[in-house]
């Protein structure tokens, strides 16, 4: 883990809504404490394990794809402990019989289609509306075995506020995923 101390560290948010409209925030993180990852060599998937593990109340999820099976378990765990869990996947994982979107419906977690992109190609975790995940890292066993990627995560209310602000849009015009 590398944690970044952000001392009057300007950060430029840019959010795309599927809407017509788009959006690009200035926001100044401050001391917001923020921590770094990179595979190969940190473990990713644990760090996200854990970090849902610590979730007290909600945790809301973006992702393009979505297989790993210990992040889609954690999730569930969280769910059956009473966290509110709910997930906007890519079109994509519609039709992945095994893959997390599956399992989280089948355990009763919502779990919700964004099909109206050529990809919905998030990664982001927003966990008790404090603390935001995001970076190149997949939720699958590839990212954390095989790909160059990051992961960062930030403690940050406002980041929080404006990355919910997005996830919300994007729920509004996603599909339930349907069990079958």
């Amino acid at each position: 883990m590398k944690t970044i101390s952000c001392v009057k560290i300007m950060v430029q948010v840019v959010v795309l809504s599927a809407l017509a409209s788009a959006y690009a925030v200035e926001l100044k993180l401050g001391t917001a404490p923020a921590e770094v990852y990179f595979r190969p060599g940190d473990a990713c998937t644990g760090v996200i394990v854990k970090e849902i593990n610590k979730a007290k109340a909600k945790v809301l999820v973006q992702a393009y794809s979505f297989t790993s099976e210990d992040i889609t378990a954690a999730l569930i765990r969280a769910h059956q402990r009473g966290v509110h869990v709910e997930l906007i996947l890519d079109k994509s994982n519609r039709t992945a019989k095994h893959g997390a979107g599956h399992s989280a419906a089948q355990a009763g977690i919502r779990t919700l289609i964004d099909a109206a992109h050529a990809i919905a190609n998030n990664k982001i975790m927003i966990i008790d509306g404090a603390r935001v995940l995001t970076g190149s890292f997949n939720f699958t066993k590839a990212a954390e075995e095989k790909n160059a990627e990051n992961l960062l995560i930030i403690q940050d209310t406002n980041l929080a506020a404006i990355y919910l602000k997005n996830w919300e849009k994007h729920k509004e015009h996603s599909e339930r995923y349907e069990v079958k």
